[in-house]
């Protein structure tokens, strides 16, 4: 097979390409799963390569890069106008990769390596927290104010108002909530 370019349309289990020759006719379409994807590419002569930028593309421009090969990464936004119209599945996808890549001005995403990955994992999981954290620190202020009490806002002062015995306080001891819970001098029901 005398291919030039390959448009690879990567996915959890099923991965399809779309081959093309120096003069732009299809060589090769197939569809390969996980474990084939290196014997395949290692079989190969160098060539350029089209992946689409999404979730483990980094990973696997590694891999190929390894063996050899051009490998570049196109942003999604890129790859859809030269998707056909009406036939949008994996293997039309492939193929326009394939044809989005040997473009000249198409605009490539840098290729991340490892340890940039995972820096950048990092933050981006220390962001989830600290938007779960403050959401869990509004939804208490919220059920604090059900009760009729008022707690200021920040986290400082909702973590002080959890830390104490009793929060949910003033007259709701007599109606249920039971001796667990008595009135605090640091909260205020509302008015």
């Amino acid at each position: 097979m005398n291919i030039a370019t390959i448009g690879l349309d990567i996915s959890k289990f099923a991965f399809h390409l779309h081959a093309v020759d120096d003069e732009g006719r299809v060589v090769c379409r197939q569809r390969l799963r996980r474990g084939e994807i290196i014997a395949f590419f290692s079989s190969l002569s160098s060539c350029l390569v089209g992946i689409e930028a999404c979730a483990s593309a980094h990973h696997w421009t590694r891999e190929i890069q390894r063996l050899g090969h051009d490998v570049r990464l196109i942003p999604p936004a890129y790859v859809k106008p030269y998707v056909r119209r009406g036939a949008k599945n994996d293997a039309t996808d492939a193929a326009a990769i394939c044809e989005a890549v040997a473009r000249p001005n198409m605009r490539f995403v840098p290729i991340k390596s490892v340890e940039n990955q995972g820096f950048l994992m990092l933050h981006r999981a220390r962001g989830l927290l600290v938007r779960q954290r403050t959401m869990t620190s509004c939804a208490i202020r919220a059920h604090f104010a059900e009760f009729g009490l008022i707690v200021g806002q920040g986290r400082q002062r909702v973590d002080a108002n959890v830390g104490r015995r009793s929060v949910v306080a003033a007259d709701y001891g007599a109606h249920g909530a039971g001796s667990a819970c008595e009135p605090d001098e640091g909260s205020r029901p509302a008015d």
